[in-house]
C-alpha cells in the first residue's frame, strides 16, 4: 500500500524475485514510478479500504506492507490487514518512532524512517549508535553495538556475557564478521554487537565501557 518512491521500489524488487505483487494506491498518476519489468498488477483506491483490500487480493496473499507518506494510513492498513484478513507477515513504514515502538509491541513490525537513517549517518560518521540496530516485536530483547574498554582485550566471550549479561552475537574483526565461541578471547580493534534483554542494555554499556572486575581474564 503506497507506491510512493518506497512503495515502487518495493513492488519492483518483489516482483524481479518472482512474487506476484499488487500495489495499492489513491493516485492513479503514482503508478508511473513502477519499473518497466514491474510485472504485477494496481488497484487504485484507498489501501485500509477493505473493499479496496479484497479486489487487491488480500484474502490470498501472504504479505503486507503498507508505505505510504502518512503514518497514520499505514498503521490502519496494517491492522486492518493483520487483525481482520488474518495476514501474518506485515509491516509499516512509520515516522514517528515512538508510534514506531507502540506498534512494535503490538506485534506489528515498523520502518521507523527518521531514526533509521540518523543511525545510519551517526555509523557512517564513525560513532556508535545509541539505538539498537534490531528488536524483536515485543521490544523485550535487542541486538546493539557495544564500544568496550581495552582492558577487555584478551578476556574470553563467555566471561564477558558473565559480567555484563549480554551475548555476544557476533564480532567484526579486521573487517570480517567472526561467530565466536564461548572461550574465544577477545582481541584489539574487536567491534561487538551483542543481544541483550532491552532492559539490561544501558547497565551493559556502562559495563562494557569501563575495565573488567579483577580476575575477569581466568
Amino acid at each position: 500500500m503506497g507506491c510512493g518512491r518506497v512503495g515502487a521500489g518495493l513492488a519492483t524488487a518483489m516482483s524481479r524475485r518472482g512474487h506476484q505483487v499488487v500495489v495499492i494506491d489513491r493516485e492513479p498518476s503514482a503508478f508511473h514510478r513502477l519499473g518497466e519489468d514491474f510485472t504485477g498488477r494496481t488497484v487504485c483506491g484507498v489501501g485500509f479500504d477493505r473493499d479496496v483490500l479484497v479486489e487487491a487480493g488480500i484474502e490470498t496473499t501472504e504479505a503486507f506492507a503498507a508505505v505510504s507518506s502518512g503514518d497514520n494510513s499505514n498503521i490502519i492498513s496494517a491492522r486492518v490487514a493483520r487483525e481482520t484478513f488474518g495476514i501474518d507477515r506485515v509491516v509499516a513504514r512509520i515516522y514517528d518512532a515512538k508510534r514506531a515502538a507502540v506498534y512494535e509491541r503490538l506485534g506489528i513490525p515498523t520502518v521507523a524512517t527518521v531514526p533509521w537513517t540518523t543511525e545510519r549517518f551517526i555509523t557512517a560518521l564513525g560513532e556508535t549508535p545509541r539505538a539498537p540496530l534490531w528488536q524483536d516485536p515485543t521490544g523485550s530483547l535487542v541486538i546493539a553495538r557495544l564500544d568496550v574498554h581495552d582492558d577487555w582485550y584478551g578476556v574470553a566471550c563467555a566471561k564477558f556475557q558473565e559480567l555484563t549479561g549480554a551475548r555476544i552475537a557476533f564480532l567484526q574483526r579486521l573487517g570480517s564478521p567472526v561467530l565466536p565461541e564461548p572461550r574465544s578471547v577477545l582481541q584489539a580493534e574487536d567491534e561487538l554487537f551483542v543481544a541483550t534483554p532491552a532492559a539490561n542494555l544501558d547497565q551493559a554499556r556502562v559495563t562494557a565501557s569501563q575495565p573488567p572486575t579483577e580476575g575477569a581474564g581466568e
